[in-house]
């Protein structure tokens, strides 16, 4: 028996440890035609490529920038693939787990104050919303929305004072490596409290409207991409017949659910589920819209990478009913956005953005 524990132990110790990213690299290219383009899909079948933009391979085409993460053991082989096709990459990150690193690399805080310098996990997150709730509780209310499927709560922070009135749903973290989104979220929910009764502008928005805001969508998903893969993109629910883990839950809404086949893989980082709205997270937040409908009237999902203002529709080319308001509203606020930092936002329908991107890219050749 003194045999048999230790070893257990090693193997307990061993399945936990966190995967590594030592010398991984992410590299860009912008394929010159059609020929290029097919390169990348066929690197992409022959080995495990982390696509940063667009999210999936099949989304590459001819003048696009192409952003993908690459394993130490096939970077010579994809390399050697990209100089045999006359294919110009450039190394935007030389070793990814350095930069996974650099993530940690800031002072906590010891006065015990939450920090909106750093990342948060998510106890400290859920700790934060009770914190917020405490500190404005005549402008700050915390609902629990429903359940992950492995049973952790799903916060909704309530921004305004009233019930009835026109509101905004907004949600952050619903792919869980996007790390910014929900420190974006917390943040937002600070300096809307904080600036409530100071400053005129939100003052009198939180005065006419409410703002739901869901700090972190996949929670799950954000839990094992701090404690067990940092690149971790799904949620963490298991499929019949598959040993792979996770959905994509930004593609399991009941909204052309079929539209794409390629996204029917549940091995496939983009897998949008066995149904729509199949999955614990994204039901519970279809079901609270569905029951504020009279009230909410715009949804705002934020996501990393790339500075993008994108609306409907991203299934079809086909415009929405009031693309011209959307297209208003979307001008506003990307010039809005480039006030600061002189920041340059691309703007417009999902389906139609990426075209517009290589057109740009097209023009500045």
């Amino acid at each position: 028996m003194r045999s048999i524990l230790p070893l257990g132990l090693i193997a307990t110790a061993l399945a936990v440890a966190p995967l590594r990213f030592d010398r991984e690299k992410v590299l860009r290219v912008i394929p010159q035609d059609e020929k290029q383009a097919n390169v990348i899909k066929h690197l992409a079948q022959t080995n495990e490529l982390d696509f940063w933009y667009p999210d999936a391979p099949h989304h590459v085409t001819a003048n696009m920038t192409v952003d993908f993460r690459v394993s130490e053991k096939g970077f010579q082989s994809v390399q050697s693939a990209l100089d045999q096709s006359n294919m110009h990459y450039e190394i935007l990150i030389r070793d990814v787990q350095e930069e996974i690193e650099k993530q940690f690399d800031v002072k906590e805080d010891t006065t015990g104050r939450h920090s909106y310098a750093k990342y948060n996990n998510w106890d400290k997150i859920v700790a934060w919303t009770e914190k917020m709730v405490g500190k404005r509780p005549d402008v700050v209310s915390r609902i629990k929305i429903g359940s992950t499927v492995e049973d952790n709560p799903l916060y909704v922070l309530k921004i305004g004072k009233e019930n009835e009135r026109r509101a905004i749903f907004m949600d952050c973290g619903i792919h869980a490596r996007e790390w910014v989104s929900p420190a974006f979220c917390q943040w937002f929910v600070y300096q809307a409290t904080k600036s409530y009764g100071k400053n005129k502008i939100m003052t009198k928005l939180l005065d006419r409207m409410n703002f739901y805001v869901l700090p972190v969508f996949n929670v799950d998903g954000y839990i094992w991409s701090w404690t067990q893969n940092r690149m971790w993109r799904k949620n963490r629910s298991k499929h019949p017949n598959s040993t792979c883990i996770g959905t994509d839950l930004n593609r399991n809404f009941n909204a052309s659910w079929s539209s794409s086949p390629s996204t029917n893989h549940p091995c496939m980082d983009t897998y949008r589920g066995p149904a729509p709205e199949s999955e614990k997270e994204t039901k519970a937040v279809a079901d609270f819209i569905q029951s504020h409908l009279t009230s909410i009237k715009a949804y705002i999902t934020f996501h990393s990478y790339s500075q993008m203002l994108l609306f409907p529709y991203g299934y079809t080319s086909k415009l929405p009913p009031n693309y011209k308001d959307l297209v208003k509203v979307a001008k506003i606020g990307t010039e809005a956005l480039s006030t600061q930092y002189e920041t340059r936002y691309i703007y417009g329908p999902i389906a139609s953005t990426i075209l517009q991107q290589v057109l740009h890219h097209l023009g500045s050749n």
